[in-house]
């Protein structure tokens, strides 16, 4: 199978940014920041939007964290003994348990779009960490061709849309949540930001 080299397409900044957002996002929700990531976003700045804000606090936050200290909050929230503070999977957030029909649903879908889960990764593929990694992929076509907007939509109404500005609203609240606090308030606003966004697209 010929795949096409993704630097080929023509992707405008913006949805370059969007993706590297997603991205990020997915990768501080897979696995603790260690001292390099930390550093990136203590450098990270932003403007005078809720975004900017968000982005703003998270680097304020990062300052300040050691890697131990993140490592701690991670496990504390996402892994815990016998589970986390919070369950960050699309199935138990619209079902209220793990491996279910939502789980099935995006399965499906990553099959139809070529998306394969990575040889070492064990988690159930509904895990908000790999839901964000996926459309931070599809908009710059790290899965064949760029996904058009609309089909970015249709994906983003059934497995993300649903629930994930409720599990980042919760990261903002849990208990354990110091950095991860800062990480849930950027995720929910980002959130907000893409569902205004497709909902200005049209039909």
């Amino acid at each position: 199978m010929n795949i096409r080299d993704p630097q080929t397409f023509e992707i405008s900044p913006e949805d370059r940014l969007r993706a590297d957002f997603y991205n990020f996002l997915g990768l501080l929700l897979a696995t603790p920041p260690d001292q390099t990531l930390l550093s990136q976003i203590a450098a990270l700045s932003g403007d005078e939007t809720d975004l900017g804000q968000a982005i703003q606090a998270m680097a304020r936050v990062a300052k300040v964290t050691k890697p131990e200290a993140a490592e701690r909050e991670f496990n504390a929230l996402f892994i815990g003994l016998g589970r986390g503070e919070l369950l960050p999977y699309a199935s138990f957030y619209l079902t209220g348990f793990l491996n279910e029909k939502p789980l099935a649903q995006l399965r499906n879908d990553m099959a139809a779009r070529g998306i394969t889960r990575a040889a070492n990764v064990f988690e159930p593929e509904d895990n908000i960490a790999s839901l964000m990694e996926m459309m931070g992929g599809m908009i710059v076509g790290r899965f064949g061709g760029p996904a058009a907007l609309e089909d970015q939509k249709t994906f983003w109404n059934k497995h993300i849309g649903p629930w994930a500005e409720h599990f980042f609203s919760d990261l903002e609240a849990a208990e354990h949540s110091v950095l991860y606090a800062s990480v849930g308030t950027a995720g929910r606003v980002f959130m907000e930001i893409e569902r205004e966004a497709f909902r200005m697209t049209t039909h």
